[in-house]
């Protein structure tokens, strides 16, 4: 085993771990204490990233991308996490938002569909958790029904991020729940514009983000809608959350927390109480230490999951352990920096309160960690045992 980054790896960290330090970490206060990243600020952003070539890293290069690994891109997800400006699980910073399972669509759907995202032209989100099916997707209510080229749709989205911004919904719905995910789910490219269908926008959340609500009442969309096969939406579905679990959830959270220990650091020995510096006092060597511990233990998890996917290994398993593990870590160390900063850990003068509220939201997001716990223990009681 070589613990070390190649070289590419380490020049691509030092190059986006500068920009973020001189482009993105002085506009946490230049934007104000809500961190607002209105469109134009988003196009000076995206500007400067064309400029350095970290345009469009997530896209292959047969669609004009950067084409990175894995391992690439959790370098990269690492160093954007050490900045407040971006929920963790959304930011279209480095190209178009673009969602993986688009790149199954066929020649005439990359027509309509792919190359106009591509482009900047149009926007799709990505619909799948409902009332009834957050943690569970195998439970889904929504409903397809084939009536000759089309199929009825029937149902509620919930929680759908960007839905309020974007022309598509990239939709999930049963078209044989007997099936249920083995075979019965089906994506579908659901134009949120069509007759039955309502966005509404849904209840403010802890990182007040603006969540969305889907409503299909008998939407008609064309079978020539269905991105890959009838029946395949469930596995396109957990091939996007596998990779999003790992750089969301497994890289940023290392990055929030490792700029959370750096700010522990720096202000502990600046801060001084009853004639002393509060980085003398055992008990916060031990919040560093406990911390730094802990980030490193995470961040070596993720690389090896992102290696080990990069090899073409099913790390299905290894992504539950880094989504569990990196939530609930950063969610410690972010506590642990804001009780060693005082009144003003709490502020929004800081991005530390920031760091705490996205990463109690992302303990629920895209797998809960009970759920996958459970996920996890299920699949390893299945495996065989090892002499």
């Amino acid at each position: 085993m070589d613990f070390e980054l190649s070289e590419e790896h380490q020049m691509l960290r030092d190059m986006v771990r500068t920009f973020v330090d001189k482009e993105l970490i002085p506009l946490e206060n230049a934007l104000g204490p809500n961190r607002e990243i209105t469109p134009d600020v988003m196009k000076g952003i995206q500007a400067k990233t064309k400029e350095m070539g970290l345009w469009m890293l997530d896209v292959p290069e047969e669609y004009g991308g950067a084409g990175l690994d894995l391992m690439s891109r959790c370098i990269i997800d690492e160093q954007v996490g050490r900045t407040s400006l971006f929920h963790w699980h959304w930011y279209p910073t480095f190209g178009p938002a673009l969602r993986p399972v688009l790149l199954h669509c066929n020649e005439e759907q990359k027509q309509r569909f792919l190359w106009p995202v591509l482009r900047g032209e149009i926007r799709i989100c990505f619909a799948q958790t409902e009332p009834d099916a957050g943690s569970d997707p195998a439970n889904l209510r929504t409903r397809a029904v084939r009536d000759g080229d089309d199929y009825v749709i029937n149902g509620n989205k919930r929680f759908i991020t960007a839905a309020g911004e974007s022309q598509y919904a990239q939709l999930m719905a049963a078209t044989d729940p007997e099936k249920g995910s083995k075979g019965g789910i089906t994506c579908f490219i659901v134009d949120l514009k069509a007759k039955g269908v309502t966005v509404t926008e849904s209840w403010p959340n802890i990182t007040g983000e603006c969540l969305w609500e889907i409503a299909l009442d008998n939407v008609r969309v064309p079978a020539a809608n269905i991105i890959g096969e009838v029946g395949q939406g469930f596995e396109l579905g957990q091939k996007f959350l596998t990779e999003a679990r790992i750089k969301a959830h497994g890289a940023r959270s290392v990055g929030a927390a490792q700029r959370c220990l750096d700010m522990m650091i720096e202000y502990s020995q600046q801060r001084v109480t009853f004639g002393q510096p509060l980085s003398d006092r055992q008990a916060i060597q031990f919040m560093i230490v406990d911390s730094a511990m802990e980030i490193r233990m995470v961040r070596n998890l993720v690389y090896e999951c992102a290696w080990r996917s990069d090899r073409g290994e099913d790390i299905r398993d290894l992504s539950y352990m880094v989504k569990i593990q990196g939530t609930e870590m950063v969610t410690r160390v972010a506590d642990r920096a804001i009780q060693i900063h005082g009144g003003m850990g709490v502020s929004r003068e800081l991005p530390l309160e920031h760091f705490y509220r996205e990463a109690r939201a992302v303990r629920i997001n895209e797998g809960a960690t009970e759920v996958l716990r459970w996920r996890l223990a299920r699949n390893l009681m299945r495996k065989p045992k090892r002499s």
